[in-house]
């Protein structure tokens, strides 16, 4: 990898490293912020560690760094897309190279434990792996013409300008699940990397860059919302073409009304509700298992955690007892310095916020608080707690029980290590619940019964379900994405992701030298149509 700058890190320097001195990447440049600004990236597992200096982008930088895009994509749009196909294999072995490095910076930065870091450097590989062969599979097709000595052809073309704005959650794997194939279809693009792991962002392009990336193709900015408001005046300036973003409901629409003015299809993956449901027939300790993982894996900082548990009533109360031992059990602490924690803090201090918000807004609809106390402190920590909570945003695992899912609880996404508890007493009932939110990103059943799998699966308004596995987890050749409030249809990874970022253009190739018109000069069969078969007198019955 191309030399990185760092600095002193004081004396967190020999537990967690320097700290890196990022920059934006504009033209295949490293480039200062014009107005020579920066914020830092801190370790949400230990506050005293700066990760980075990161450039606080301008609205002149934003603008550079979409004309650099804009003046690659005429050249790359022509470059045969084969070659398209084998740089992004380069970058896939180039992460692959510095796959152990990458997991270690992404732990330091937002605080995922390393298996599951490794697990999201793993997920980038793979999409390299895909999206190199797709690039001698951009197929179109050829069509049959009505009309002789004609023929019809169907192009993907690319869009442009691609602005991509990702999520501090999964900074590499959305990050791949956008670029890797919005490049591969022809597209340039301008990233605005996620304020909480802006160091990840800024490595990753680096790698692009020493893949061989043509100048331009990959252009990186660093800022808070307000960069991401700038890249959406471009939209309205014309600048860009496609907009491809990660994140909450309520931004995702704000987006949606700006493309939309412009005519343009944003791609929109957005919040969820999940349900995990348990029916009466189901092995509770695999059940069990995943519905703590779907929960509080990642501290419930996924947008397919687990939201809702929807309980059949018969093993309610097994199932919670059991729920509630297992999770006491969990190990937490920083991931950094302990590889068995389970999970570690809260990504940056505005999530911790809105979490703690929750506790008043539950318990307003008569939630029963079964577990959990909010902030980790060193004076109230799990005996196997493992760091030190005053340096991090840790959280106690949260359960609520007595859930309708009209309350507020059932219905708004936490983004934390919180679910609540919902019973019912029937496959239908559990269904309709299930579908009883504005959200329809993931969802899974616990269940043996080979008929509530098949009703749940077909009537289930989720972009995913799973079938006696956890609400989380996806694969680079599998769509992802929600229905409802969840998204707006475009879906990521494997080949439909392709649609998102390419267009159909139809060829009309007259080769007859003169003017057809389709409809009008087609060869028909003028003759009215009759017939002489007389087959209600030899077909008996057919004449009453």
């Amino acid at each position: 990898m191309t030399n990185i700058e760092t600095k002193n890190n004081g004396t967190q320097e020999e537990t967690y490293g320097k700290t890196i001195v990022a920059y934006n990447i504009i033209e295949n440049e490293q480039v200062c912020p014009i107005k020579d600004e920066y914020f830092s990236s801190t370790n949400p597992s230990q506050l005293l560690d700066c990760v980075a200096q990161v450039p606080a982008s301008t609205k002149q930088d934003v603008q550079m760094a979409v004309q650099s895009a804009k003046r690659a994509f005429a050249s790359w749009k022509q470059t045969p897309s084969p070659i398209r196909g084998t740089l992004i294999g380069r970058l896939g072995q180039l992460i692959e190279k510095h796959k152990t490095s990458l997991a270690h910076l992404m732990t330091r930065e937002m605080g995922k434990t390393r298996k599951e870091a490794m697990g999201e450097v793993q997920e980038a590989i793979d999409t390299c792996h895909f999206f190199q062969s797709e690039g001698r599979r951009l197929y179109g097709q050829t069509v049959p013409s009505e009309m002789r000595n004609k023929e019809l052809f169907t192009y993907r073309r690319p869009y442009g300008v691609v602005a991509m704005i990702t999520p501090s959650n999964f900074p590499l794997a959305v990050a791949s699940w956008k670029a890797i194939p919005a490049l591969l279809a022809g597209n340039t693009l301008v990233w605005k990397s996620p304020p909480e792991a802006p160091a990840i962002a800024y490595l990753f392009s680096l790698l692009f860059l020493e893949a061989g990336f043509p100048k331009g193709c990959i252009n990186l900015i660093h800022g808070d919302a307000g960069v991401g408001q700038m890249l959406m005046e471009e939209v309205d300036q014309g600048n860009i073409q496609k907009v491809s973003f990660t994140g909450s409901t309520r931004v995702g629409k704000i987006i949606g009304e700006i493309c939309g003015r412009n005519l343009q299809t944003p791609s929109l993956e957005l919040g969820g509700k999940n349900p995990l449901v348990v029916m009466e027939d189901a092995n509770l300790d695999l059940a069990v298992h995943g519905a703590v993982w779907a929960s509080y894996g990642t501290a419930g900082q996924r947008c397919t955690s687990a939201g809702n548990i929807i309980l059949h009533k018969s093993i309610a109360a097994k199932f919670v007892q059991e729920f509630v031992k297992q999770s006491k059990a969990i190990k937490i602490g920083n991931p950094n310095l302990d590889e068995s924690v389970l999970y570690g803090p809260m990504i940056d201090k505005h999530y911790f916020d809105h979490f703690m918000e929750h506790f008043e807004k539950a318990q307003k609809d008569g939630a029963k608080l079964i577990m959990g106390d909010g902030r980790i402190t060193k004076d109230h920590k799990p005996e196997n707690f493992s760091g030190d909570p005053e340096n991090g945003y840790y959280l106690w695992p949260t359960l609520w029980e007595n859930i309708k899912i009209d309350d507020w609880l059932a219905q708004n996404e936490v983004f934390g290590p919180c679910v609540g508890i919902i019973e019912v007493g029937s496959i239908e009932e559990a269904i309709e619940c299930a579908n009883g939110t504005n959200y329809g990103l993931s969802s899974a059943i616990y269940t043996q019964n080979r008929m509530y799998a098949y009703q749940f699966k077909s009537q289930i308004q989720s972009g995913m379900c799973s079938i006696n596995n956890s609400t989380t987890g996806a694969e680079a050749h599998l769509p992802f994405g929600g229905m409802k409030n969840s998204g707006n249809g475009t879906r990521e990874s494997g080949i439909w992701v392709l649609d998102a970022f390419t267009q159909w253009q139809a060829v009309n190739d007259e080769l007859s030298g003169k003017l057809q018109l389709a409809q009008m000069d087609t060869e028909m069969l003028d003759q009215e149509l009759s017939s002489n078969l007389q087959l209600d007198e030899i077909i008996p019955g057919a004449r009453s």
